[in-house]
């Protein structure tokens, strides 16, 4: 097997290289950020690549987004994401294609040296590998409240009419038009499952849902 390591962490990268030289897995290149990630995986066309998720310059998301352009680029491409933390809209990101071939463990999960190569054959062979823990937040993350489901500006809309302010007021405070406000209160009923029968009853319960969060 053929892979190619993106890690700007110097000694969780030569770690993982002799970790896997032992088992007798070819790493063909090692880099330290997403550009040069992209280079060696259109180089070499490897059998997979494990990619951190956080690199420079930002070390926000640089990782994930050269993976998902290398697997744009070299489609069925598998990959091994490894993160410091669950991060649930990276995972649901490198998921939601649909196509098999790709893993997301924590990086602690390389300490357990079998599980770590045991994702390393499943990934590269086509399957997946989550880690536990992105599961149990992701199931999680199904169970939440509806309330999570509202956006940034919708939140903020709701949270002034617990304050008790009208429409008019929250327009004035928002410095938007009384219809966007209108929009944005009929979103949020939507979302909550708040089916109309009375304006006002709806408006209390909205807040006394906000209120409960």
């Amino acid at each position: 097997m053929r892979v190619v390591i993106a890690e700007d962490a110097v000694l969780l990268r030569a770690g993982v290289t002799r970790l896997l030289a032992d088992e007798g897995i070819e790493t063909v290149a090692a880099v330290d950020n997403g550009d040069e990630l992209l280079g060696a995986i259109t180089e070499h066309r490897p059998d997979l690549a494990i990619v951190d998720v956080r690199m420079p310059p930002t070390f926000t998301d640089e990782g994930l987004r050269a993976a998902l352009s290398a697997r744009k680029a070299v489609p069925g491409l598998p990959v091994l994401v490894l993160s410091q933390y669950v991060e649930e809209s990276y995972a649901v990101e490198l998921l939601s294609g649909g196509a098999g071939g790709v893993g997301y463990l924590l990086k602690e999960r390389v300490a357990d040296v079998a599980e770590f190569l045991d994702a390393v054959r499943r990934v590269a062979g086509g399957g997946t590998a989550i880690d536990p823990d992105v599961i149990a937040q992701l199931m999680a993350r199904g169970r939440r409240n509806p309330l999570d489901a509202l956006t940034a500006r919708e939140s903020e809309v709701l949270g002034l009419m617990a304050q008790g302010l009208s429409n008019t007021a929250i327009a004035n405070s928002l410095v938007v038009s009384h219809g966007a406000v209108e929009k944005h209160i009929g979103n949020i009923f939507a979302k909550l499952g708040l089916e109309a029968s009375s304006e006002e009853h709806r408006r209390v319960r909205a807040v006394l849902t906000y209120l409960g969060r």
